[in-house]
């Protein structure tokens, strides 16, 4: 197995991350992973003015959160801009670069000039052969900043051979010369993306479509250093259900939202590997078999489309076939990140620790998300007297606060506490009394829980405890 491919995840730290991102990172640290060889984080941190340590933050903790972990250290871009302006200057060097002195109003003129002719806006290339010339030194002499621009070339094509999207042709006179240094000697994106992969060795770069027109364009840098160009995957952005692209008004975008929305990280890790590629109709698959399956080949040319209810269903056989005890040290980490979470964290304790793994069996079979899963355990931390809902209320009319009156000796003077035991009383108490276990066991649930649903109502007797079973049962039978 290839052990010298290497990826990167290179995202720019100006907010969350961004669900479409965490795909990419996803689908670079799969191709390392499958390959033996490595796939390494850069923080695209050039933008100051948007780049935030929070942002940083954000990210690391939302790869670490959904299992992608990178080979060695975290590279800073704005940290090697020094390495970056070195690159200019050889290209310089080498004649495939030049000093631009356009003014601002010339550059303006350009753009004007090519929207009368129906055209792309384009740099003319008015100073690419007059370095060393007259009108350099008079560009000098009036005190201009120059930028530094790419000598592009211009008949031809470039051809991009991409992993996903095929043969794309790129005609060069399309293109013209980039920037790659600004007029203060900042380096642009365009420059710092191609000089970090080349010295951080990547030989394949999976990153969304939208930089595809990029890809011609870093290729010319590439030639003009005589550097191996590396290999290109461009993967469609994410659409939200109307086939737009993914924006806020569809919902969560980052992926520290979906943790606070109920979602486990397996769960969200498989359904965005399975959004744009695929392999059948398999849905489910471990971490082992995402790694063994994963090809760019399989990977679709058009955008795919987020669906919440597939990945609600999706987080809910996870939840499902998830060990017990796997899913409470999941929903304990989760809790003060859910609506409401907090104020149920603080209840945790050992006991409550208890009650909690003595009901997750009959919680998760209730609950898709999380959320769903507090929701139904909420009566574990309800206090007495208990608030009920409406429809509880009604179940605790007179004839179910009087079932409840005539049970509680009867659940009382059980030797043991256990879901088989109160069962069995409250069957005998059924045919004893001649009426329907519903009419009995539903006022019993919504004394024990507040509400009409919950977990098996047997269940919520073993893990609430004797004590507390009675207690809450006393509390209902009394007229209000």
């Amino acid at each position: 197995m290839s052990t010298n491919v290497v990826t990167r995840f290179a995202p720019s730290p100006t907010g969350y991350l961004h669900i479409g991102g965490a795909r990419t990172a996803l689908f670079n640290w799969l191709l390392a992973r499958q390959t033996g060889g490595k796939m390494l984080l850069r923080i695209e941190d050039t933008d100051r003015e948007r780049s935030t340590d929070a942002a940083i933050e954000a990210i690391i903790y939302g790869m670490k959160w959904l299992g992608l972990d990178w080979d060695g250290e975290t590279i800073y871009q704005f940290a090697r801009a020094a390495r970056h302006r070195e690159v200019a200057e050889e290209l310089l060097a080498r004649g495939a670069a030049y000093r631009c002195y356009a003014t601002p109003q010339e550059l303006d003129e350009m753009r004007e000039l090519a929207r009368k002719e129906s055209r792309p806006p384009r740099y003319d290339g008015r100073w690419r052969d007059l370095g060393g010339t007259q009108a350099e030194a008079d560009a000098i002499a009036e005190g201009r900043k120059p930028v530094v621009r790419l000598k592009a070339p211009r008949e031809g094509e470039t051809v991009i051979e991409d992993k996903v999207q095929g043969t794309v042709t790129f005609p060069n006179k399309d293109l013209d010369d980039l920037i790659l240094l600004r007029s203060d000697s900042t380096p642009t994106y365009m420059l710092a993306v191609v000089v970090d992969d080349h010295d951080m060795g990547v030989t394949q770069i999976v990153r969304g479509d939208d930089h595809l027109t990029n890809a011609a364009r870093q290729t010319h840098i590439y030639q003009a250093m005589g550097w191996d160009v590396p290999a290109f995957a461009h993967i469609p952005l994410i659409h939200g259900p109307d086939g737009a692209k993914m924006s806020k008004r569809h919902g969560a975008l980052g992926v520290d939202a979906y943790r606070a929305l109920g979602y486990l990280p397996e769960a969200l890790r498989n359904y965005l590997a399975r959004l744009g590629w695929s392999q059948g109709d398999r849905e489910f698959f471990s971490t082992d078999e995402l790694i063994e399956a994963f090809s760019l080949a399989q990977v679709h040319r058009s955008p795919a489309r987020f669906d919440y209810a597939k990945l609600e269903n999706m987080n809910g056989h996870y939840m499902r076939a998830m060990d017990d005890a796997a899913l409470l040290q999941q929903f304990l980490a989760a809790l003060p990140y859910l609506p409401d979470g907090k104020d149920m964290a603080a209840q945790i304790d050992e006991t409550k620790k208890r009650q909690l793994a003595r009901a997750m069996a009959g919680l998760k079979e209730r609950a898709k998300t999380l959320i769903e899963l507090a929701e139904g355990a909420r009566f574990l931390f309800a206090r007495r007297p208990l608030a009920y809902d409406e429809k509880a209320r009604d179940l605790l009319n007179e004839g179910g606060r009087g079932h409840l009156a005539a049970l509680a000796p009867k659940l009382a003077a059980l030797p043991e506490w256990t879901a088989a035991a109160t069962e069995a009383a409250v069957r005998a108490y059924v045919a004893e009394s001649g009426a329907k276990l519903g009419q009995v066991a539903q006022p019993l649930r919504a004394a024990l829980t507040g509400r009409t649903t919950s977990p098996g109502i047997f269940d919520v007797l073993e893990t609430l405890g004797r004590e507390e079973s009675l207690g809450r049962i006393d509390d209902a039978a009394r007229p209000s």
